[in-house]
């Protein structure tokens, strides 16, 4: 249902240093080369189009009007980015890496690079008593106008702004005049655990009140948002509950495993169980910090089966259901899918799932609600993995392949949205959001 935990601590950061480097010397020097130039080794997709032809095919060139072949594109607002020229050259995998979806899962979690970026920790008081974690690039407060726009980034299960593919659309919404900030929900990253209630698939008051107080502080300011995996669950019910009334301007969901009870079904088959069992040893290190706080809970808690959870549906069983009120595991995962909430949603929103994704299922994406939509947009590449896409120009280390996309798309929003708007915010907004901004405290992290 998420990201395989790309964790922070020493141990695995010196591995992702280690790894790489590593893997560098175990790469052929042609595969090297070939990370987006190459044409002749890559193979079909599984919907059977092919990326590119061999060397003694005659294709006709691609319409300079119309996404490429090899890309699944869906969805009212396709025309956008029909003229987008990262959308008309094929999608290639990198070579070795890309042959394998699992591979290229863990390669991208582990080896991938991890840019350095000084952040500036806020955190929000909710109004159960809870805490949640904003990280701010530091110095942006200084460095950028107050109507530059702000990208609200929110991470998979367990991650944070620690997380790689978290780091890499920070920089590049930043150095693209972009202010922007890390959402990290309740004991990720480092975020305080003050009350006997993490978060879930379900939740979306925390993402509310952060997308308020963000309003509140810049209220000249168009603000978007961008999710992965379970993120992007919460961030797409998030748009479909507020329906016409979102205040946000556009949003990016990715890897979104939107039916979560077909994610279920698949995260138990075969190696998925190496994720399932991983993202469970997240979730037991996080309670186990906060542990104390959970003692003496009564009623249908089974502490001790979520303190010992050997898979992420013990978690949701022993915890995560009941804080939420959920009858069961499995009421907890049918009624929490963002894929119901497609039809309600009423800003540009643009997702991008990998059809080889093994932890969000292709056969769970809602295709049709989003064509309905005049609002949805959706890119299905062949290859990717879960948060995977080691393709594009900054293969096999850098970026994924979608952080390119991903700006195009907000860019072309921003500047629709500004066009018609010119910038202005209306004085009742300013008066709602400047009045429901929660109190705060900031401290410098790392």
């Amino acid at each position: 249902m998420a990201a395989p935990p790309t964790p922070s601590s020493p141990l695995v950061a010196s591995t992702r240093r280690f790894v790489a480097p590593r893997l560098r010397s175990l790469l052929p020097a042609a595969a090297v080369s070939m990370s987006s130039t190459s044409s002749s080794s890559i193979s079909a997709p599984s919907n059977g189009r092919p990326v590119s032809g061999g060397a003694g095919e005659q294709r006709p060139p691609p319409s300079p009007l119309l996404p490429h072949a090899s890309l699944e594109v869906a969805g009212a607002r396709c025309g956008l980015l029909a003229g987008f020229d990262s959308l008309r050259r094929p999608y290639r995998a990198f070579p070795i890496v890309a042959s394998n979806r699992h591979v290229e899962t863990i390669f991208a979690a582990f080896a991938r690079s991890l840019p350095a970026v000084a952040l500036r920790r806020e955190c929000l008081r909710t109004p159960d008593d809870g805490a949640v974690a904003l990280d701010w690039v530091s110095g942006d407060d200084r460095a950028l106008p107050r109507d530059a726009p702000v990208l609200i980034l929110l991470p998979g299960l367990t991650g944070g702004s620690d997380d790689t593919y978290v780091r890499h659309m920070l920089l590049r919404a930043r150095n693209k005049g972009w202010r922007v900030v890390v959402f990290n929900s309740r004991g990720c990253a480092g975020s305080p655990v003050t009350t006997a209630k993490f978060y879930s698939a379900s939740f979306t008051g925390d993402l509310r009140q952060v997308v308020d107080h963000v309003l509140g502080r810049f209220p000249q300011s168009n603000v978007y948002a961008v999710g992965w995996s379970l993120g992007a669950n919460i961030l797409v019910r998030y748009l479909g509950e507020e329906t016409d009334k979102c205040v946000l301007s556009g949003a990016v969901s990715l890897c979104n495993p939107f039916d979560l009870v077909i994610a279920d079904e698949d995260f138990h088959k075969g190696f998925n169980n190496v994720y399932d069992r991983a993202l469970a040893k997240a979730l037991r290190n996080i309670f186990k910090k906060h542990a104390l706080l959970f003692e003496g809970l009564e009623g249908e808690y089974n502490i001790p089966k979520a303190a010992n959870a050997r898979s992420v549906r013990d978690f949701d069983e022993g915890l995560t259901r009941v804080s939420f009120g959920f009858k069961s595991v499995d009421d907890y995962y049918s009624n929490s899918s963002s894929s119901d909430y497609i039809k309600n949603v009423s800003i540009p929103l643009l997702c991008i799932q990998a059809d080889n994704d093994p932890i969000a299922p292709s056969r769970g994406i809602p295709r049709e609600d989003i064509k309905a939509n005049p609002n949805c947009l959706l890119i299905v590449t062949p290859q990717g993995g879960h948060l995977g896409w080691v393709a594009g120009e900054d293969a096999p280390f850098g970026c994924p392949w979608t952080d390119p996309i991903i700006m195009e798309f907000l860019e072309y929003v921003h500047n629709e949205k500004n066009s018609s708007t010119k910038g202005s915010i209306s004085y009742e907004q300013q008066i709602v959001t400047q009045t429901s901004a929660p109190d705060v405290s900031v401290h410098v992290q790392r």
